[in-house]
């Protein structure tokens, strides 16, 4: 083995370091960006960060009928699983910047 063998591994060692902390930076930017989803024409919203944790749920009044909670339900439900794959969509785009699309496990 000579020189350069050492060189390309410590330059890539630096680019996997670099790598790494622009990882770490994108996942704390992703903690603080937010989506949001609605289902039912706007009567129910849902906030998500981009690390898919649910910030807040708004339901407008007129979603509320005792007499239906089925149907409420199915709105909340519609809404949170949109906002959870946009937050995904939103994540997967930003660490693919900084990653170069590697698939690198436990990222996300």
């Amino acid at each position: 083995m000579g020189k350069g063998f050492g060189l390309d591994i410590g330059r890539m060692m630096k680019q996997a370091q670099k790598m790494q902390a622009d990882v770490k930076r994108v996942q704390e930017e992703l903690a603080e960006a937010t989506v949001e989803a609605t289902s039912g024409g706007g009567i129910v919203k849902v906030v998500a960060t981009g690390s898919q944790e649910i910030k807040s749920i708004e339901i407008k009044p007129e979603a509320v009928d005792a007499e239906d909670v089925e149907m409420l339900q199915d709105l909340v439900l519609a809404a949170v699983n949109e906002a959870l794959r946009m937050s995904k969509d939103m994540a997967a785009e930003q660490l693919a910047k900084v990653t170069g699309g590697l698939g690198m496990p436990g990222l996300m």
